[in-house]
């Protein structure tokens, strides 16, 4: 059952109720073991970072900065900010030092915390450029200090400052003084277009944004939540404050890069995710499908069949299986289904929340077909991550991103932009009044920029209106869906698409070099390097070829008639992603414009 109270005093109330439990499962910086921290323990030291704050001089609705990859000390930081009014800023651990300089300088942040080396090094290195900024306090006991770097401080030497808790009296005062109103956070949008701009986030929102999301996501003290996303990221820090509000056991993984081998060694029954996961996940059972003989190809194909019917044609629309297709799942579920499941780490596989961007609906059907529970939804950091997502209890339509949580009103405005108002949704930007009065509408309704529908009770998304694109023909192009399209193929990692004026619809392809390479040497093509593979006129008519059977479904002027394959991959360091890892269509159309121009040449 979940606990509601104030985010200052969570962290105590819930040692209240489970003891010595264990709360959280972590490594630390460089660690190979796994451990693990009790309710008690954490709580303990919550207030110790509330009382080292306090003697460092902060004060009610200060601000600092958290500037890490997942940590405990993370977690420990922001809930001992909470416990003194402190306004909790977190930094990407991959932002750069002119992102992390403006955002300082922009929030007047007093105190940074950082994770390891890299970002030791950045903030080190614009230190002098931060005005507001008076101490640098190092997660990692292995960070190298610079030379005469008073500013820095080791994390453990700051929880000192609060050993015994010495201020602890002056804390309570300001937990019977926490509100509402108060800011809890600010969340930088990572700007696909231009300048960042501070999301205000409240514990007013909070605590609706709790309550509304315990009411449709069932999770269980049994649960273990693994952290996947950047607990930087708005999906991810609303999903683990809800995980551990109600008492599920969180599993702190702290480089995404290793997060197959974590699951599989500490076994989550819940994950927060963007669809590329599963994108990932899908491509590589199918290639493992094909790589099977003929005999296992039919096998788990029918299983898969079996898993579709069971799955997304009765339980999803709340239809009670047939007592020969729930016999006929139990056998192929513990036969095939079952070991699928465990390959990934998830053998107890419970609620897997789902959102980011469009989840290509051959990849939503795949996933629910081998037994899990994925939970489609929709949000911004502005409305504190969910819209809307599926229910348990409610039918669900592939394709949908659910339906609207309690208390938030629904509006499609003009061009069938998605208008949201509600106790979720962000009062605005941080000083920025001119951004605020375009933000909302004059009945105060908040402007999402997507553009949706709802059908029988159920939210669905088109596109991002600013995305539209309109070619010199005057057809109106969706280019997500189209990538979302293409993203299922398992040759295709990376794709962005281009038609704004132009005369047809063309694409920037980043292959799985992995898979084209095995497949160039299997069909005898020689290449000494990976641009020689992306020039090779028999890879690009293999890419066509997929390229057209996965895009029949398209009207003929949305079909991608020109691509090209690039030799590399787009990347945050070279400004075409964010740090969310969306694309920054202004960044790559400018970086490849003389490739997108020779694709329209006569």
């Amino acid at each position: 059952m979940q606990t509601r109270c104030h985010l200052s005093v969570l962290a105590l109330k819930l040692a209240e109720k489970y003891g010595d439990r264990a709360a959280f499962t972590y490594k630390d910086f460089g660690g190979t073991v796994w451990k693990q921290m009790s309710y008690n323990r954490f709580a303990q030291l919550v207030k110790q970072a509330s009382n080292a704050l306090l003697n460092l001089g902060i004060k009610p609705q200060d601000t600092i900065g958290v500037f890490s990859q997942n940590t405990i000390q993370y977690l420990i930081t922001d809930f001992g900010a909470y416990g003194v009014r402190t306004i909790s800023i977190p930094f990407y651990a991959t932002a750069s030092e002119q992102q992390i300089q403006y955002m300082i300088n922009d929030a007047g942040i007093r105190f940074l915390f950082v994770g390891e080396q890299e970002q030791y090094d950045k903030a080190h290195r614009i230190f002098a450029l931060c005005n507001t900024l008076e101490r640098i306090i190092i997660f990692d006991r292995s960070v190298r200090i610079s030379t005469h770097d008073p500013a820095a401080l080791y994390f453990d030497d700051f929880l000192k400052l609060g050993e015994g808790l010495p201020r602890q009296s002056e804390v309570e005062q300001l937990y019977a003084q926490a509100n509402n109103d108060d800011l809890c956070n600010i969340l930088y949008t990572s700007g696909t277009t231009g300048e960042s701009k501070g999301v205000m986030l409240t514990y007013g929102q909070y605590e609706a944004a709790l309550k509304a999301n315990d009411e449709v996501v069932p999770l269980k003290e049994s649960d273990r939540v693994i952290q996947f996303l950047p607990i930087t990221h708005i999906f991810e820090r609303g999903w683990s404050y809800l995980a551990f509000s109600e008492g599920c056991h969180i599993i702190i993984n702290t480089n995404p890069h290793d997060i197959q081998q974590s699951m599989r060694e500490t076994h989550p029954t819940c994950m927060s995710s963007v669809p590329r996961f599963w994108e990932k996940v899908y491509q590589a059972v199918l290639d493992k499908i094909d790589r099977s003989s003929v005999a296992k190809q039919r096998l788990f194909r029918h299983a898969l069949e079996v898993g579709r019917r069971y799955n997304i044609d009765c339980k999803s629309r709340c239809k009670r299986p047939s007592p020969l297709l729930a016999m006929e799942y139990k056998f192929f579920d513990k036969m095939i289904l079952r070991l699928v499941r465990k390959q990934i780490g998830l053998e107890n596989a419970h609620l897997f929340p789902t959102a980011g961007a469009t989840v290509s609906p051959a990849v939503e059907r795949f996933v629910h077909s081998v037994g899990i529970n994925m939970i489609v939804g929709y949000g911004l950091t502005e409305s504190l991550a969910t819209v809307s997502c599926d229910r348990e209890d409610m039918p669900f339509t592939i394709g949908s991103v659910g339906r609207p949580i309690n208390g938030l009103q629904v509006k499609i405005g003009d061009n069938d932009e998605i208008l949201l108002k509600g106790p979720t949704i962000t009062p605005g930007y941080y000083k920025r009044e001119a951004a605020n009065q375009e933000a909302f509408t004059e009945d105060g309704f908040f402007r999402t920029g997507d553009a949706g529908y709802m059908k029988n009770g159920e939210l669905f998304l088109t596109d991002r209106i600013k995305d539209l694109f309109k070619t010199s023909n005057g057809k109106y192009i969706a280019p997500q869906m189209i990538e979302s399209l293409l993203l299922v193929d398992k040759f295709i990692d990376q794709v962005i698409v281009i038609a704004n004026e132009r005369k047809f619809v063309s694409a920037l392809i980043v292959p799985e070099f992995r898979l084209v390479e095995e497949w160039a040497k299997d069909h005898g093509i020689a290449f000494e390097s990976r641009e020689d593979l992306c020039a090779n006129a028999k890879v690009h008519k293999m890419m066509m070829d997929r390229i057209q059977t996965l895009q029949q479904q398209l009207a003929h002027y949305e079909q991608i008639k020109r691509f090209t394959l690039i030799a590399h991959h787009f990347s945050m360091e070279s400004g075409e992603l964010t740090n969310t890892l969306k694309i920054r269509r202004p960044v790559i159309y400018k970086n490849f414009k003389e490739v997108v121009d020779k694709m329209y040449e006569e």
